[in-house]
């Protein structure tokens, strides 16, 4: 008992010691508290909102004005084009558009019945079934507020559409943030321990005292980790294709090439990860655990990243698999060309460059 007690104290000396178990230890679960405390929640709001009212009558007014008043929507009185609503939506400057046609007042006051159009972005499902389901509610409360007698009740009919995704298939927003986690977690922490294991294995003076330079050491344990992941995204990209049913609207090679800007960032990442620690354990820690929640949270594709409070939204700018998430969203979903990711594509080329110039400097030419 006595040998056990002592061999208890000298483990938590070691625990102690360490900076970076402590602050795994402590550290993360206070992080995880406060991100499951304050920018989780499945309501959404802030909603921009394009309304097109050809009617200018008094009760599209007035329905406007409820909109207007409700917390979820961000109105915008627009005066386009029907045909320019598509190009918004490219743009990502609305998530719905509200359209009243001419004669929607007269429809109502003398037919009893009117339509509306609500036109939502389809490639999040889930966002957009709730945005009709506010708007319908909204227009459900008007049309009890205004109706003289149950016996002749005024009618609103919404006629609501889905772009990019007529079916309202869950699978097209799951997808590319599956691709964003995985390529994510996994390309970091096969990278992460790759420096670290050679100093625990004390290989790392051969790598040391061989002609190759630092920067050649990192390439050439990168390039493996980087086919690898490439024929990872293929696979991915294959059981969405052919077993989720999940179609190619926009260019495979683009998609390919963003994919390998992504893996690149990632594994950028992991060198860095691998650089700045002394131990494998470690390494997988900050590589696993340390980046699986950030990436799940942050990303987009589970939590609205617009419901969160400002200092979230962000600390979300600087994960990768949130503009990567954006770019496969835009690409593969909505088929559009480079001329719409071009400024994501940006941020994961600076993020790539930043991550494997902290690399190179913190890696240690001599053994200490």
């Amino acid at each position: 008992m006595k040998q056990l007690l002592v061999f208890i104290r000298k483990e938590f000396f070691h625990v102690f010691r360490d900076k970076r178990t402590l602050l795994i230890m402590f550290g993360l679960p206070v992080a995880q508290i406060v991100l499951f405390g304050f920018a989780l929640t499945s309501e959404v709001k802030d909603i921009t909102l394009t309304v097109i009212d050809n009617s200018r009558d008094a009760n599209s007014q007035q329905l406007i004005r409820k909109i207007k008043s409700s917390s979820y929507f961000i109105v915008n009185e627009s005066s386009i084009d029907y045909n320019d609503i598509a190009n918004s939506f490219k743009k990502g400057t609305t998530k719905c558009a509200l359209i009243f046609p001419a004669g929607f007042g007269n429809d109502l006051q003398h037919g009893g019945k009117a339509q509306l159009q609500i036109i939502t972005d389809g490639s999040d499902p889930n966002t957009a079934k709730t945005v009709v389901n506010y708007i319908t509610a909204i227009t459900t409360a008007y049309q009890q507020e205004i109706s003289p007698s149950p016996q002749l009740p005024y009618t609103i009919v919404p006629e609501s559409r889905m772009l990019y995704n007529e079916e309202g298939n869950g699978s097209l927003n799951f997808i590319p943030g599956v691709m964003a986690l995985v390529l994510m977690i996994v390309c970091t922490a096969l990278t992460s321990v790759s420096v670290v294991r050679e100093k625990e294995l004390g290989t790392m003076e051969i790598l040391l005292v061989s002609p190759f330079k630092p920067l050649m050491v990192l390439i050439a344990k990168a390039i493996p980790y980087l086919i690898l992941s490439l024929a990872n995204f293929v696979l991915i990209l294959l059981l969405a294709v052919f077993v989720l049913d999940v179609g190619i609207k926009g260019s495979i090679l683009l998609l390919f090439m963003e994919s390998m800007l992504f893996i690149i960032t990632c594994l950028s990442f992991g060198l860095m990860i691998s650089n700045t620690t002394n131990s494998q354990q470690t390494a997988l820690l900050l590589s696993m655990m340390g980046l699986m929640l950030p990436t799940m949270i942050f990303t987009g594709f589970m939590f609205p990243i617009e419901n969160m409070p400002k200092i979230f939204q962000l600390i979300s700018n600087i994960i990768p698999s949130r503009w990567y998430f954006l770019i496969i969203k835009s690409v593969m979903l909505k088929g559009l060309g480079f001329e719409y990711v071009w400024k994501e594509t940006l941020v994961l080329l600076g993020m790539t460059i930043i991550l494997l110039t902290i690399a190179l400097k913190n890696f240690k030419t001599r053994l200490s």
